[in-house]
């Protein structure tokens, strides 16, 4: 369901966006950063729109990057920990195996 929320708010989105850059389509003043030109207000709204879509997607997989790699380094610590435990035998196997078919049904 959540999935599918995110799907609607995005169609949503877009279709007001669309509308939107219909309705504006005449042309405009458009300063670069060394000259000037004309470009439709619909060329502008889109592109301005595809920019900050692209940028919050690299933010995105940036976070989700980080992310990752923190799980990694964190499952190596805890395993590592477990390792300690059954050296030290205050580790029961039997309840950790059943914990990780728990977390491997979900």
């Amino acid at each position: 369901m959540r999935g599918q929320s995110y799907v609607i708010l995005a169609i949503i989105f877009v279709i007001i966006i669309a509308i939107f850059a219909v309705i504006n389509v005449e042309p405009v003043e458009v300063n670069y950063l060394f000259d000037t030109g004309q470009a439709p207000l619909i060329l502008v709204i889109l592109f301005s729109v595809l920019m900050g879509c692209v940028i919050a997607a690299a933010v995105g997989l940036v976070k989700i990057i980080h992310l990752q790699r923190e799980k990694k380094s964190l499952q190596h610590e805890n395993n590592q920990l477990k390792e300690t435990l059954k050296q030290h035998n205050l580790l029961d196997t039997d309840k950790n195996d059943t914990t990780k078919e728990r977390k491997n049904e979900k």
